[in-house]
């Protein structure tokens, strides 16, 4: 095996659910060596998850990819944090504490929903928002570090939501 490729690797073994562009920027690799490479790992495993490509070494179930995927969205992953405090099950609640628009929350919500990451329940007129599996989730936040540049994604969507949301009328 050549270096480049445990170099690359190495860092989805550290990174388990990494997505092409951040593996491709973290090694400082041309995009073309890294699918190369990647071509060549048997036992990687690659999923397309809203529209990025994640990679995962051996080991990891289909729930467990598409949450490290999830939570590799900053604010997927602090939605996610903030239903695990428990202390805000409501939408309403929950955008608050995150810091986005309902509409944004809604948005990372049906990929949680859809991904048995979070279940959503109606109570009449009543949304209630839960961690389908809180112990499994919580195991797989610790393998989730983002890059710098996730971040920064992530804070400019929120920073577009914020300007293009409607003002509340209390």
């Amino acid at each position: 095996m050549s270096e480049t490729r445990r170099r690359i690797r190495r860092r989805i073994d550290r990174d388990p659910g990494i997505h092409f562009r951040a593996l491709t920027r973290g090694l400082e690799l041309a995009t073309g060596q890294v699918q190369y490479h990647l071509a060549r790992l048997d036992d990687v495993t690659a999923e397309r998850v809203n529209g990025r490509t994640h990679y995962y070494p051996p080991g990891y179930d289909a729930w467990e990819r598409h949450t490290l995927a999830m939570l590799r969205r900053e604010t997927a992953r602090d939605v996610v944090v903030a239903l695990y405090e428990g202390d805000q099950t409501r939408p309403d609640a929950v955008a608050d504490r995150v810091g986005v628009a309902r509409s944004t929350l809604e948005h990372h919500l049906d990929g949680l929903v859809a991904g048995d990451i979070v279940a959503k329940r109606r109570e009449g007129n009543r949304v209630t928002l839960s961690l389908a599996r809180p112990e499994e989730t919580v195991a797989l936040l610790g393998a989730v570090e983002p890059s710098l540049a996730e971040r920064l994604t992530d804070r400019f969507e929120r920073l577009i939501d914020s300007l293009l949301e409607e003002p509340r009328e209390d």
